[in-house]
């Protein structure tokens, strides 16, 4: 039987998330669309197919999502979910070294990296996919601006600094590497990314007053 049929199999108790037969679809159902877009690309998001993979009736994936790139939202949106929480180091070099270490360690993935590459493309031409990725980077941003405001707080850099920019400016040159020069995203250039924007906070270049001029 499929995940959504009546006379499925009883689980290893501590197996399953909570949230009974739903909640198995669409973990079933984004981990085939994960494997797919992390081999195939976008261009390789069926829903039939992932419906088969995934041992899940066409009907209740196609009622459900709809679209690969509503599929592929939801994807994002359990990935935003599932995020590791931020750095507590107690200083903002080392929380912005430890957000640019992950987004290193993730865009080399084996799997990871190319299923961030395949989403990032599809949201070239797709509005539904591009709209989820921003949700995505939205969330995150929010999940690691808790350090900047922090470092606010101990006079690590000057009152108003905009959070949210320091910390996207950790992050772009990173996804510039992977996605245009091809240079190695390692420990090393994350820990340089991280210096050069804690540095440009610390000197007051993401104030959001002078920002604003």
């Amino acid at each position: 039987m499929t995940l959504d049929g009546e006379m499925a199999p009883a689980p290893t108790p501590g197996s399953l998330r909570p949230g009974g037969r739903t909640a198995r679809v669409r973990e079933a159902v984004l981990k085939a669309a994960g494997d797919t877009l992390a081999e195939q690309g976008f261009e390789g998001l069926d829903l039939a197919d992932i419906a088969r993979i995934a041992g899940v009736g066409k009907t209740t994936v196609y009622r459900r999502w709809g679209t690969p790139a509503l599929l592929a939202a939801d994807l994002l949106e359990d990935m935003a979910e599932q995020s590791l929480p931020r750095a507590h180091t107690g200083s903002l070099e080392g929380d912005l070294r430890a957000n640019a270490r992950l987004v290193a360690r993730t865009l080399v993935d084996p799997r990871q990296g190319p299923l961030f590459r395949a989403l990032i493309a599809a949201s070239l031409c797709n509005s539904q996919a591009q709209q989820a990725l921003h949700r995505f980077y939205a969330v995150r941003i929010e999940e690691w601006a808790g350090c900047v405001t922090e470092a606010e707080q101990r006079g690590e850099v000057p009152e108003g600094t905009d959070a949210k920019a320091v910390v996207a400016a950790v992050s772009a040159p990173l996804y510039y590497a992977m996605l245009n020069t091809g240079d190695p995203v390692d420990e090393a250039q994350a820990d340089r990314a991280a210096a050069a924007a804690c540095a440009a906070a610390r000197a007051g270049l993401y104030r959001e007053g002078d920002r604003a001029q």
